[in-house]
């Protein structure tokens, strides 16, 4: 079609899709599924995830360090717990988020030795559905290859709870060995570069298996394995209000397949305002570190990021990407124990230097989005923050960031996918108020050209 016309019809399409913003007000319409004061309108219960980031005291949500329990167990108890034990946690965080349980040791090391076997994708399928179509985009790819597996299950449709769970399992084992191989099939075709698939290995734990297929058997330490596993536990769940895992229940709600609302889940986390935010740390960090001289000099830090907040540096967005979360507060449990990892990983990689830019920002940040919006507003890192540096000090790349947490989240997506098909039984239907009013349909010679 013309350019011309093209553009025509863009401005059309944005004037009729435009609705007058008072309008929101006067029906009391909760935008984003919000509350006026921020908080998230309660659509469902779950037994899954809890995010606290406040205290409700005399009907105001008042400022408290944040936590979050996977199936009521404080997510620092259970990091603690496994990496006191010396042993990797994100198998033993699956079985705890679809089963309501942790495993006892003959429990866990049957679970993860299924998941371990189920790690090899079928026959022909890396040939067919990862090498030969063409994909930029891990994430699409990844969407595409589940629902091609769709067509490999003689039970896709089966809605019972046996099959739902052996599905979701088989996934969850499947997704590492699918982003792996998705991202060389990428830099091979694009990028010209050499073509290495790595078969699973199952002696190996979960992140171990990971970074052996992306980077080789040579190429991590024991820390940046440890380092993976705890970042896959932290993404792992977030309460069934996070936009992937709300569209997982609003999917099944409907009563498709697995496959389906894995799917959709995926390419929920794909926005940049979800799994797609850590790039957006990484951009601004690098755009930040390229025009400040000295990364010590607090002023000069302080400087420019009143220029991102003014809109003058970066996106032109006015954000400090990876400060401020929807429901954390004061702190993000995620953040908190992120970057205790993050240092001993940036000791290990002599990168100490950006680890403090991080901290510094971090501790100024603040001060300058106050004085900026002129209120005592409190905004703390949030997980995203410091990921980004840390799955680079691992050597991941940036086209395998959200990838990664599809990788974690699928544990929660599959979890919450039981619960409603159990619990619920209903399907999610709100409700949207009509404001264009009623119109005359005009016979179309009356009408006027517009493109």
């Amino acid at each position: 079609m013309d350019e011309g016309i093209l553009v025509r019809l863009a401005q059309m399409a944005e004037r009729s899709s435009l609705i007058d913003d008072g309008l929101y007000r006067t029906y009391d319409v909760k935008r984003g599924l919000r509350n006026g004061d921020g908080t998230g309108v309660l659509v469902g219960l779950t037994h899954i995830g809890d995010v606290v980031g406040y205290q409700k005291v005399d009907g105001a949500a008042k400022p408290i360090h944040g936590k979050l329990l996977y199936r009521g167990i404080d997510l620092r108890d259970i990091v603690s717990g496994f990496q006191e034990e010396g042993r990797p946690g994100f198998d033993e965080t699956v079985f705890l988020l679809l089963f309501g349980q942790l495993p006892a040791k003959g429990e866990l090391d049957l679970f993860s030795s299924s998941l371990a076997k189920l790690r090899d994708l079928p026959e022909n399928f890396t040939e067919d559905m990862i090498l030969k179509l063409k994909g930029r985009d891990i994430m699409n790819m990844l969407a595409r290859c589940v629902l091609a597996l769709y067509t490999l299950d003689e039970n896709a449709d089966d809605l019972s709870t046996q099959n739902i769970l052996e599905q979701g399992i088989n996934l969850i084992a499947k997704f590492p060995t699918i982003i792996a191989y998705a991202y060389h099939s990428m830099r091979h075709r694009y990028y010209h570069k050499p073509l290495a698939i790595r078969y699973p290995k199952q002696h190996l734990h979960t992140a171990e298996d990971f970074l052996y297929m992306l980077k080789g058997s040579a190429t991590f330490t024991p820390l940046e394995a440890k380092t993976l596993d705890l970042v896959l536990v932290l993404h792992a769940e977030h309460g069934g209000g996070n936009n992937s895992s709300f569209t997982t229940h609003v999917v099944s709600s409907s009563g498709t397949d697995t496959y389906s609302a894995i799917a959709a889940a995926i390419g929920s986390l794909k926005g940049p305002l979800h799994g797609g935010a850590n790039l957006k740390v990484m951009g601004m960090m690098d755009e930040l570190k390229a025009n400040v001289g000295d990364w010590r000099d607090e002023h000069e830090v302080s400087r420019y990021l009143k220029r991102i907040l003014h809109g003058e540096a970066f996106d032109g967005s006015g954000k400090i990407y990876g400060l401020g979360h929807a429901v954390y507060t004061l702190s993000d449990p995620r953040a908190v124990l992120l970057k205790e990892q993050a240092l001993e990983l940036a000791k290990e990689k002599g990168r100490l230097d950006e680890f403090e830019l991080y901290t510094t920002i971090e501790r100024l940040a603040p001060k300058a989005f106050s004085e900026f919006k002129g209120n005592d507003t409190i905004i703390a890192p949030n997980v995203d923050f410091y990921s980004g540096f840390v799955y680079d000090c691992l050597g991941i790349p940036r086209e395998v960031y959200t990838p990664l947490f599809a990788m974690a989240r699928i544990a929660g997506w599959c979890a919450h996918r039981l619960e409603e098909l159990i619990s619920s039984m209903k399907i999610i239907r709100p409700a949207y108020k009509n404001v264009v009013g009623t119109r005359r349909y005009l016979p179309i010679v009356e009408r006027n050209e517009q493109m």
